[in-house]
């Protein structure tokens, strides 16, 4: 069972697949009907519906079920579900730790964080016992060579959390580049069976950061995220700007780090416990070594 500790308060939570979840991924016919559900033409229709107007019926709903603080975001009406889903938090909610040696969290999300190592000529990183080569994640780019001895910080979005992302560091960017796949969850349910990091539709970015050197960004659709928005290609950034969004759905961003940061101590003890942590957008997580 997955478990996930909230940074700020200490408390532990049990993170349990769903009802849903459970039927798609464990049993002969969830699998027979995930193989229709995982499809990108699923994901479109499903993202046509959620940007419709129709939508909108489910929004109440969800902030309820979900406790969400909406003092956080400001007061407008939605168009549709994804409007609300991809709705800008507040400024000050979100403060950005500008210190220049201070490594930073992209999004809101639960953070694991995996050491590289080199081995049969690939390097590799374990989740969940399954292992994981970072030519695979990158389709196969000589770009993994540079991260070997590396970290892998892998950043979990639940539906819950706020799903816009930004940038670590000050610097310049490469175009985006698109690697075709399909939707599956990224629950750490679908890693019993599916190698979603492997397989799921992924973006990536080279940033050339001012003070942490080139680093790989990666973000990772799921079920029912009709898309991964990136708002740049070629572009000059600032720390904390605004890189994109995802729409409806759970969602994963991976960064690639040379070995020039210290991890903070609390994301790797829990790391190495087979936990994730949560993290905000904005907040420390490293420093330059």
């Amino acid at each position: 069972m997955q478990r996930i500790i909230e940074r700020h308060t200490g408390k532990e939570i049990e993170d349990c697949p769903s009802i849903g979840q459970r039927f798609l991924y464990r049993s002969i016919l969830g699998r027979c009907i995930l193989k229709i559900l995982i499809c990108p033409f699923v994901t479109k229709l499903s993202g046509a519906y959620m940007n419709s107007r129709m939508s909108r019926i489910h929004i109440k709903r969800f902030i309820k079920k979900n406790h969400i603080c909406m003092e956080d975001y400001p007061q407008k009406k939605y168009k549709s579900f994804n409007d609300f889903f991809t709705r800008k938090i507040l400024a000050d909610r979100r403060p950005i730790v500008q210190d220049s040696d201070i490594l930073i969290s992209p999004c809101d999300s639960k953070l694991s964080v995996f050491k590289l190592d080199k081995a049969y000529d690939e390097t590799i990183f374990v989740i969940k016992g399954a292992y994981y080569t970072l030519s695979d994640l990158l389709n196969y780019s000589p770009l993994a060579k540079q991260y070997e001895n590396g970290y892998c910080l892998i950043f979990r979005l639940g539906v819950t959390d706020y799903h816009r992302y930004g940038y670590i560091d000050e610097g310049n960017q490469e175009k985006n580049i698109s690697v075709p796949g399909v939707f599956h969850t990224v629950h750490p349910i679908s890693l019993e069976k599916y190698n979603f990091f492997k397989r799921n539709h992924r973006s990536y970015t080279v940033l050339h950061t001012k003070n942490f050197k080139d680093v790989v960004q990666v973000e990772v659709g799921a079920m029912m995220v009709g898309r991964i928005k990136n708002h740049f290609e070629d572009h000059s950034f600032t720390k904390g700007e605004e890189k994109g969004y995802f729409m409806f759905g759970g969602s994963t961003i991976i960064l690639l780090i040379q070995d020039i940061v210290t991890i903070d101590e609390d994301i790797l003890m829990q790391s190495q416990k087979n936990n994730e942590i949560t993290v905000r957008y904005g907040e420390r997580i490293g420093k330059l070594k």
